[in-house]
């Protein structure tokens, strides 16, 4: 009876010895976020220490056990029963994503980086995914999250215990920046953003911002601007003027300028516009360095010092104002969305189908908006026609998906969405190419518009949302914060074509707008009066300094 007592009492205790208490959990998975979880934010001190003459070995360690200590105590917070377990696989999980994003292709996950990949599409979220970023995920994220969900928790808070836990750690905190503080900020002031690496601090703090402003803020009441706006035609010759205006607008996605030929790129990544007669503007600047931001801002009145999401989601835009003034508009859209630009306009959604032949039921090949068309013109009515056509364009990392075999004009190319496994040849190869089917696109649209040209006068506007980093300084993709962010972030290719009869009946001196494309400076806040103005939309909202047109018409 005695043995069978004792092996009785013996199972509770090993049962007991495995399970975590909600003081311990939140130590263990500080420890866990120390070591692992927050490598890229290592990798960053390790460039910058290296290149420091002196660097105490005390500071080095320092670091993760600061790292370690401040999680310690914010994850002690939020280690209850029912919500801390929750919480945590939810954070494993996200935080993985995070480290991922930030080591492989040297993001920082801020406020807009969340805004992007909220607003997304399905289609654009999967060609983050890879067999690598998977693999990542799987490892560093969900086993991880698993095994927090099946640990077992010993019964009972013991609050007095860990608030002294909590003291404990923080006064620990405070002691080894006692000791350390100078080196931290020494560093830190010459390298602010890496507060914004530690995981899962900052991105968890841009999300409830984000989720904040987006689901719970007050709404702003609809402001109508340029109502008093109407078509005046300012060259009124019936014999220049007996055609109505059509323009296509295309908006490009992730082209930067400095793969242009157009714009002086060593490798001809324009072999088609380069024979369309068409006016490169040379130094243009976007809004913003993610589709979420630059879409609605270059379309708003507001330009990009002044850009304000809510707002401009509650104000008429560009295309709102034409519409009232009756210009008649068409959106065709290939990427992730308008971004609520054309929420109140007619628009027509590329589907994505297998029975399209420039689609593979995920996404589509650019060419598919110029399927139908001349349909869609004859169907619009009135006399002045717009068409807005948003491309997939350059979009990453599955850069190959964007041409077709055929357009595989610079090898070798890196046919993967995994780009931190390809050499850096073959990653700007694909991207290159990209650029080249964005210019047969461009190509075969204004040739479109010349064999419209007995019916209408007409002109085409490319212009890209934003830029791309292809492994420059080790930065991949796009988002970075537009104040710290690379040149070919930020710098985008504005492509011009105009008929004769579209130069006519616009009295546009065209030696005067090339001159203006090779030595002005522009940016995305031309877009709102540039629009406007050409469209000869008469109205208070219109800005002539902020026309590319205006100062080339007589």
């Amino acid at each position: 009876m005695k043995a069978d007592n004792t092996q009785k009492n013996n199972k509770p205790k090993n049962k007991r010895s495995l399970a975590l208490s909600y003081t311990s959990l939140p130590i263990v998975l500080a420890f866990y976020y120390a070591i692992v979880v927050n490598i890229p934010i290592y990798n960053n001190f390790y460039k910058i220490l290296s290149g420091l003459d002196n660097v105490h070995l005390s500071f080095i360690i320092a670091i993760p056990l600061f790292i370690f200590l401040l999680n310690s105590i914010i994850f002690s917070v939020f280690s209850w029963p029912y919500i801390g377990k929750p919480i945590f696989a939810l954070l494993l999980i996200t935080s993985s994503m995070v480290s991922y994003v930030m080591l492989f292709y040297g993001i920082n996950v801020d406020y807009g980086m969340i805004e992007n990949a909220f607003e997304t599409d399905v289609s654009e979220a999967a060609s983050y995914l890879n067999l690598h970023s998977f693999t990542w995920v799987t490892i560093t994220g969900v086993i991880p999250a698993i095994l927090v969900a099946l640990v077992p928790m010993k019964p009972g808070l013991g609050l007095l215990k860990k608030t002294i836990s909590i003291i404990t750690l923080f006064a620990l905190l405070l002691f080894l920046l006692f000791f350390t503080y100078k080196d931290f900020s020494a560093v830190g002031r010459n390298n602010s953003y890496l507060k914004k690496m530690i995981l899962p601090g900052y991105y968890v703090y841009s999300t409830y911002h984000y989720v904040r402003d987006t689901y719970f803020s007050t709404p702003i009441t609809f402001k109508h601007i340029g109502e008093d706006a109407k078509i005046v035609v300012k060259n009124t010759d019936p014999k220049v003027n007996e055609k109505p205006t059509l323009f296509f607008f295309i908006l490009g996605e992730t082209a930067r300028s400095q793969n242009y030929a157009l714009n002086g790129y060593a490798k001809n990544t324009n072999p088609y516009t380069e024979k369309q007669d068409v006016i490169s503007f040379q130094s243009v600047h976007s809004c913003g360095t993610a589709t979420a931001v630059s879409v609605p801002c270059m379309f708003s009145q507001q330009g990009r010092h002044d850009y304000d999401k809510q707002r401009s989601y509650n104000q008429d835009n560009a295309l709102d104002i034409l519409q009232r003034a009756g210009v008649s508009l068409l959106w065709k859209e290939n990427d992730g969305g308008d971004k609520e630009v054309a929420k109140r306009i007619p628009k027509v959604q590329i589907d994505r189908s297998h029975d399209n032949p420039f689609c593979n039921g995920g996404t589509c090949l650019d060419m598919a908006l110029l399927q139908g068309l001349d349909s869609e013109i004859n169907a619009m009515k009135g006399n002045e026609k717009l068409v807005v056509m948003h491309l997939m364009g350059s979009h990453g990392p599955t850069y190959y998906l964007r041409y077709p075999k055929a357009q595989q004009k610079f090898l070798p190319d890196c046919q993967s969405s995994e780009i931190e496994n390809c050499s850096t040849d073959q990653i700007v190869n694909t991207y290159d190419n990209t650029i080249v089917y964005t210019d047969y696109v461009v190509s075969q649209a204004i040739d479109k518009l010349k064999a419209l040209s007995n019916q209408y006068n007409t002109a085409l506007l490319y212009l890209s949302d934003h830029g791309e980093s292809l492994g420059e300084n080790g930065l991949y993709l796009h988002g970075v914060p537009y104040a710290v962010a690379p040149d070919f972030q930020t710098t985008v290719p504005l492509i011009l074509w105009m008929s004769d009869g579209f130069k006519k009946s616009k009295n546009i001196d065209e030696s005067c707008l090339k001159k203006a494309a090779k030595n002005g400076d522009f940016s995305q806040d031309y877009v709102f009066s540039s629009l406007l103005g050409i469209m000869d939309v008469q109205t208070t909202a219109y800005d002539k300094n902020l026309d590319i047109y205006h100062a080339c018409r007589s």
